[in-house]
């Protein structure tokens, strides 16, 4: 395929199907990664040049499979936005190991084993890019976030080191710290005496992910934060 690739994982219908339409609109070819596909495929069916894959990012063998049919089908990627995220809930006490190692596989672990399928070809390149999807999480735990923190805190933290390694390299390595509550069905059922202007809209986040795909070398970013203007932090 002709077209630039860019390789989106954990593609639901908030910020996943956000980020696909956004690159896609773009010029660019895209490959929808999820652990079950029937959302993505007809995602993808939507879309020109897309194509769903079915993919676990905890598991790096799934992970290998995956981004070889990926380099077969539609060539090397050369963005990479890694949105896959785990929201294990639960105080210090009362969350357990299991929970706590499966946020930490797909939102660290993830995102490293998806990174090193796509960092050959772009050093290869001297170009790229690889976004990173974060939360308020990253930056700061809460009481119901003893799993999830130190997760997104560890992916933070890898997308830095992965920064200062691969930036000399032409590889833009950034990452959206989302400190908002999204806006999708399941949210807004949650929350229905929320006006609109409480909730994130995953378009508009979506279009910060292009802006920074498209930066030039000489003025790049290495952490935003996106929130709707009524958040308090």
């Amino acid at each position: 395929m002709s077209k630039p690739l860019c390789v989106i994982t954990g593609v639901g219908e908030g910020n996943g199907a956000a980020l696909a339409r956004a690159f896609s609109k773009t010029g660019m070819a895209v490959a929808l990664l999820a652990r079950g596909t029937q959302f993505a495929t007809k995602l993808a069916a939507s879309l020109p040049d897309a194509r769903a894959y079915a993919c676990d990012v905890s598991d790096a063998d799934a992970v290998a499979r995956t981004f070889s049919q990926i380099r077969s089908e539609l060539g090397d990627p050369v963005t990479l936005v890694h949105n896959a995220g785990s929201g294990v809930w639960g105080d210090v006490e009362s969350i357990d190991l299991q929970a706590f190692e499966s946020a930490w596989r797909v939102n660290a672990y993830g995102a490293l084993a998806v990174s090193r399928e796509v960092i050959p070809a772009m050093k290869a390149a001297g170009s790229g890019n690889i976004i990173f999807i974060g939360a308020t999480a990253s930056r700061r735990g809460g009481p119901q976030t003893a799993a999830f923190a130190p997760a997104k805190a560890a992916q933070r933290s890898l997308a830095e080191s992965m920064a200062r390694s691969l930036w000399p390299q032409g590889i833009h390595v950034s990452l959206i710290v989302i400190d908002a509550v999204v806006d999708i069905p399941r949210t807004r059922a949650a929350m229905p005496g929320k006006p609109d202007g409480f909730f994130l809209q995953p378009d508009a986040m979506a279009a910060s992910a292009v802006w920074l795909a498209q930066q030039p070398r000489s003025a790049w970013t290495f952490e935003i934060e996106v929130r709707p203007f009524g958040e308090k932090w």
